[in-house]
């Protein structure tokens, strides 16, 4: 299952199904939960299920996963406020021991690597796994043609082998099968 953190734009979503779909190349079953589309209260206030009922269907949604791919825009060095809001109206129960693949969408020449180090730390305090790749969509503006379409097919192609990996070794970790050393 794959969470878009970006609450505009098309960047961050478009390089989140690309990796989607070579999950989906790989057998998986994908969804994809859009933070743009859900009401979330925020964090630590006083609000209650019944006036936010997305908050359940979020983390249950996320609890029922085998994996996750998270991918964020990078907005001042870090992931974007939303997803972190997301992440806090959870805990642990949805996250330990899941396989997270990460991208992170950047406007700029020099990528999202200050978000994707973020959130490859918070995977790791809430207990999951996070694949050593990662994908940076650096100069999203100019990523895909006016249609639609990725600019760089190599691009396209890490994101879709990103998705596929995730999926590999969700399979692989929930197989309970045990490798000597």
């Amino acid at each position: 299952m794959g969470i878009c953190g970006a609450v505009v734009g098309a960047s961050t979503r478009r390089s989140l199904q690309a990796a989607l779909d070579g999950a989906t190349q790989s057998g998986a079953v994908t969804q994809m939960l859009d933070l743009a589309t859900l009401k979330l209260p925020f964090a630590g206030s006083s609000w209650t299920a019944e006036e936010f009922p997305d908050v359940a269907i979020f983390n249950e949604t996320v609890q029922h996963c085998d994996a996750l791919i998270w991918a964020t825009p990078e907005y001042h060095g870090s992931y974007t406020g939303a997803f972190k809001n997301a992440l806090d109206l959870g805990s642990f129960a949805q996250y330990e021991g899941k396989m997270i693949g990460l991208i992170g969408v950047a406007g700029g020449s020099m990528g999202a690597m200050g978000a994707l180090g973020h959130l490859r730390s918070v995977a790791r305090q809430l207990h999951a796994w996070v694949l050593p790749q990662q994908v940076s969509v650096a100069s999203s503006g100019s990523a895909f043609t006016p249609e639609g379409t990725w600019v760089d097919e190599g691009l396209e192609s890490r994101l879709k082998r990103l998705g596929q990996e995730v999926a590999r070794y969700a399979r692989l970790h929930a197989s309970g099968r045990e490798t000597p050393l």
